[in-house]
């Protein structure tokens, strides 16, 4: 059994001016014990909005979510308890995430007395150290009693970071959690988060725009890019990596490169709005190699081009092979 995994995910907000904005599409997704998947994508695709929903911190619109098997919208109230505590989330702004009026002791100490009933302070205190020290925050006395103001951008995440912990969780959703940290600090960041998840065996959701940092998270693990919306490319990082399928994937590569070499350019840098999603592939008035008379009226599936890869693009054998969703459905019957 998948610890998640979703199918024909959508999200939908709605206002009196706009109406209903579909700002997740068909998503579909599953995670295993332990396994990191990068979610990448231009700044607005709907990334941050994913991981709120896997989170349990938004509601989905349709489609199918669950959690060891279990609907979450159908949760009970003991499970849904226990689906928030196995399953947490690293926001991206160390600065706004920590409440400036407690210490760090205080607030990692507070979900340790609630959820795992810590009383005693010798005890409590000793667990606090020791998910301060596993995050990297050494000496411990140089950061236990100080408050947010003391700190660094990525001190604070790190203290983000243990207070998650705190927890126990199983997934983790990492969003931009290394952005609003300086350059020469995010590496080592995300190196300690690697080595909790060889520690703990937790599962992670890495959020970011920037596929540099996503490639070095996300190595030996999977890569998904989105757009729009909806995933286009899902696979194993190394290979999309060295051999991207989808017209954006390939695009958004060959921008990180320095040479000019080999380039891949879109038609165009505006991105359409959700309130005015194209027809078709929501990528066909910039895709230049876009099908007239397909790409431009059908919408692609995310169907499976080889071992664990999948692709939404018409490109890729799209009329009758069943999709990523509709395999897993078979799968289960």
């Amino acid at each position: 059994m998948s610890l998640i995994e979703i199918h024909d995910l959508h999200k939908s907000f709605h206002n009196r001016k706009a109406g209903g904005v579909d700002i997740l599409r068909s998503i579909d997704l599953t995670m295993q014990v332990g396994e990191t998947v990068c979610v990448v994508g231009e700044s607005g695709c709907g990334k941050t909005t994913l991981g709120k929903i896997l989170a349990g911190l938004q509601e989905y619109s349709g489609g199918s979510f669950t959690y060891k098997g279990e609907e979450v919208s159908a949760l009970r109230k003991e499970q849904w308890k226990t689906f928030r505590k196995d399953v947490q989330m690293i926001h991206q702004n160390p600065y706004e995430s920590l409440n400036p009026t407690q210490m760090v002791f205080d607030m990692i100490a507070a979900p340790i007395r609630r959820h795992k009933k810590i009383r005693d302070f010798d005890a409590l205190y000793a667990e606090v150290v020791r998910l301060l020290e596993m995050v990297g925050l050494t000496p411990v006395e140089d950061f236990i009693d100080k408050y947010p103001a003391n700190l660094s951008g990525g001190q604070r995440q790190r203290v983000s970071i243990a207070r998650v912990l705190s927890m126990d969780p199983k997934f983790i959703v990492v969003d931009e959690a290394t952005s609003m940290i300086d350059t020469s600090l995010r590496i080592s960041l995300l190196a300690t988060l690697k080595k909790i998840q060889d520690e703990l065996g937790v599962a992670y959701l890495y959020i970011t725009h920037d596929l540099a940092l996503g490639r070095y998270f996300a190595w030996g693990q999977r890569l998904a890019v989105m757009y729009l919306g909806q995933i286009v490319e899902l696979g194993p990082t190394e290979g999309m990596i060295e051999d991207p399928h989808h017209p954006y994937t390939k695009a958004i590569l060959s921008a990180g490169r320095v040479e000019d070499k080999d380039s891949y350019d879109l038609k165009g840098v505006d991105i359409p709005s959700f309130r005015q999603i194209p027809q078709g592939c929501s990528l066909s008035p910039r895709c230049p190699e876009m099908i007239a008379g397909l790409c431009d009226v059908t919408v692609p599936k995310l169907l499976e081009v080889g071992s664990d890869r999948f692709v939404s693009c018409h490109l890729y054998g799209q009329r009758d092979e069943p999709s990523m969703a509709e395999k897993a459905r078979q799968g289960q019957r």
